[in-house]
C-alpha cells in the first residue's frame, strides 16, 4: 500500500513580504539548525485548517543581502518543523517585454550564476548528486496555476530564472547576455535554495513576481530601489491571496509526489556505507533522514 502524505506547506517570502497576516493559531517560534542560523524564526499556523510554516528570507525589517543568506540552514529548519513542500515566492526582473511588472511567473528552469555561497549539504565525508533536470515539482506548478487563475492573477506558466549574485543589478550587456539565453526572469535568491530544497527531499516551486525590466529596456528607466519598492506592495498584497487560495488545495492527505521530489537522494548517495563522516551525517538527520541507519 502506498504511503499516506500528510502535507504541511513552508512558504519563503521574498522581498516585500514578511508577513502571513491570515495564519491562525500564529506563532513565531526559532528552530535550530546545525547548518547555522536561519534568516528569521518560522511563523506556524494554519490556513484553511491547512498546517503551515512561514520564513522570510531575508528576515524581518530585510536585514540579510542575498549573498549573506544561510540557505542550507532556511531549508534545514523548513524541513525539521515538518515541511513537506515549499512554495517560494522571489521578486525578480523581467528579460521579456511581455512580462510586464506585475505579471507572476511559475518557473520551471533556473540558470544558477551566483558564486559565494554554500550550495550543498554534501561534501568531504559524504558526497551526494541529485538531478536537477527538472528543478522544481510540477504537482506544485499544476497547484499554483489554477489557484492564480482562479484569483484572475496575471500569471505566466513556465519560463527560465537567472539567479545572479547581487547584491548590485545588472549591468546592461548582462542583462542583454542574459535575455540572448532565453530567460525569462532575473533575480538573486532561488539558488542555492531550490537546489537544497532537492537534496532535502523537498517538493519546490518558485512564483516569480515581476517589479521591473531590469536595465535592458529602452522606454523604462534602469531598475532602481524606489520603483521596485512600489511593485513590491502591490505584489504582495497578490501573493497572500495566492497562498490563501493555493495552501487549503495543497492540505489533503496525498501519496508520493508523483515527481519524485521526495526520493531524491535514493540515487544520490555515492560514499560508501563505511566511509561516510559521523560528524557530517549527524548534522544529516533531518535532511537525509531517512536513509540513515535505523530511520
Amino acid at each position: 500500500m502506498a504511503e499516506t502524505v500528510e502535507p504541511m506547506i513552508g512558504i519563503i517570502g521574498g522581498s516585500g513580504l514578511y508577513e502571513i497576516d491570515t495564519l491562525e493559531d500564529r506563532s513565531w517560534r526559532r528552530v535550530l539548525s546545525p547548518w547555522g542560523e536561519s534568516s528569521d524564526e518560522l511563523l506556524f499556523g494554519r490556513l484553511g485548517g491547512v498546517r503551515c510554516v512561514f520564513l522570510p528570507r531575508h528576515g524581518r525589517g530585510h536585514r540579510l543581502s542575498p549573498t549573506h543568506l544561510d540557505y542550507r540552514a532556511n531549508i534545514d529548519v523548513l524541513k525539521r518543523a515538518g515541511c513537506t513542500d515549499l512554495i517560494s515566492l522571489s521578486a525578480v526582473g523581467s528579460l521579456k517585454p511581455e512580462l510586464a511588472p506585475g505579471q507572476f511567473v511559475i518557473v520551471d528552469q533556473f540558470i544558477d550564476r551566483s558564486f559565494a555561497r554554500e550550495k550543498s549539504f554534501f561534501g568531504e565525508g559524504c558526497v551526494a548528486h541529485v538531478s536537477m533536470a527538472d528543478p522544481v515539482c510540477a504537482r506544485l506548478g499544476d497547484a499554483l496555476e489554477a489557484a492564480a487563475g482562479a484569483l484572475a492573477l496575471p500569471v505566466t506558466r513556465r519560463g527560465t530564472y537567472l539567479v545572479m549574485e547581487g547584491p548590485q543589478f545588472s549591468t546592461r550587456a548582462e542583462s542583454e547576455l542574459y535575455r540572448s539565453w532565453g530567460c525569462s526572469v532575473i533575480g538573486m535568491t532561488n539558488m542555492p535554495e531550490a537546489k537544497l530544497a532537492r537534496e532535502a527531499e523537498l517538493c519546490y516551486a518558485t512564483v516569480a513576481m515581476v517589479t521591473d525590466y531590469d536595465c535592458w529596456h529602452d522606454e523604462h528607466e534602469a531598475v532602481s530601489v524606489d520603483a521596485v519598492v512600489q511593485v513590491l506592495l502591490a505584489n504582495a498584497d497578490k501573493a497572500r491571496a495566492l497562498v490563501g487560495a493555493v495552501v487549503p488545495a495543497l492540505g489533503r492527505a496525498r501519496g508520493p509526489c508523483p515527481c519524485g521530489c521526495d526520493r531524491a537522494l535514493g540515487a544520490a548517495l555515492i560514499t560508501a556505507p563505511e566511509k561516510r563522516d559521523a560528524r557530517l551525517m549527524a548534522k544529516l538527520d533531518a535532511v537525509a533522514g531517512r536513509l540513515l541507519p535505523g530511520n
